[in-house]
């Protein structure tokens, strides 16, 4: 018989199985902005390794994945890929429809979650990125068949205190893994680049890697609160004959436009392809 999770009588009771980095983000982003009470979350892991972060942060751990379920309504799924199939078999027999289920392991799709969990399961996948750490994430979400507005509209609100959360059509997750998730990586690529080019020219080296993040954020904080398209902000930049038209027609000519298309298109066939195995 399935185990009951009884209504929550207070607080709603947030719960992780597994507790690794991504994890830790999200529970961590959840306190700070004051969604849940740190005693009100629960993390399981196979061993203390990873727990003891979550421990510091002052919430509560086990090494049953099933007690999790047990004992909070709401659990994010934070598994390695290749592990979520063989948990989710394990705690199944405890699922209700008191449940909200959430995974963020990439590539698991949500026809596969609701395959081995009980009919009627209410499923959520969300693919955050890494800058979720600092609570500037950039998400998508998408909705399992028996999760309703209701469940997208609380996931979406605890969320947003790790960055952006957006809710997409599931054929978008994976592009939003090209673009956001792996998109961390071609930025900082983009970041060093633009830093040793000041180094080539003689600037101290720290210097240079503290100024060029800092003109990412603020360039960033820009098009975001201005809304403006990028194409705008950097016309605005460009005034005739000056340096920054210089700059830009060094890059065209090194092909950054073509060079980051075909990375977020190579990205996002990947994550394709590691969704159909």
């Amino acid at each position: 018989m399935a185990a009951v999770v009884a209504a929550d009588p207070g607080p709603r009771r947030v719960g992780f199985v597994g507790a690794g980095r991504m994890a830790e983000a999200i529970a961590q982003g959840l306190i700070q902005a004051g969604k849940v009470e740190a005693q009100h979350v629960l993390a399981s892991a196979p061993t203390d390794r990873n727990l003891c972060r979550f421990r510091a942060l002052g919430c509560q751990t086990t090494h049953s994945n099933r007690e999790v379920l047990q004992s909070c309504s709401l659990v994010f799924f934070a598994t390695k890929p290749h592990i979520l199939p063989a948990v989710l078999v394990e705690v199944a027999r405890v699922v209700t429809a008191e449940h909200i289920l959430v995974s963020v392991a990439a590539g698991v799709s949500l026809s596969t979650l609701e395959e081995l969990l009980p009919p009627m399961a209410r499923v959520l996948r969300v693919s955050p990125n890494l800058p979720c750490v600092v609570q500037e994430g950039a998400m998508v979400m998408a909705r399992g068949r028996h999760a309703g507005s209701g469940e997208a509209r609380l996931l979406r609100t605890l969320l947003e205190a790790c960055g952006q959360c957006e809710e997409v059509p599931e054929a978008q997750v994976d592009v939003h893994t090209g673009l956001s998730g792996s998109g961390v990586a071609f930025v900082c690529a983009f970041s060093e680049a633009l830093a040793e080019g000041a180094i080539k020219m003689g600037m101290p080296s720290g210097l240079a890697h503290r100024i060029a993040a800092q003109t990412l954020l603020g360039t960033a904080k820009m098009l975001l609160q201005k809304g403006q398209h990028p194409a705008q902000l950097r016309t605005d930049v460009c005034t005739p004959g000056g340096t920054t038209i210089y700059g830009l027609h060094a890059l065209e000519q090194g092909g950054l436009r073509a060079a980051a298309m075909s990375a977020v298109e190579a990205a996002t066939c990947r994550a394709r392809e590691l969704s159909r195995k």
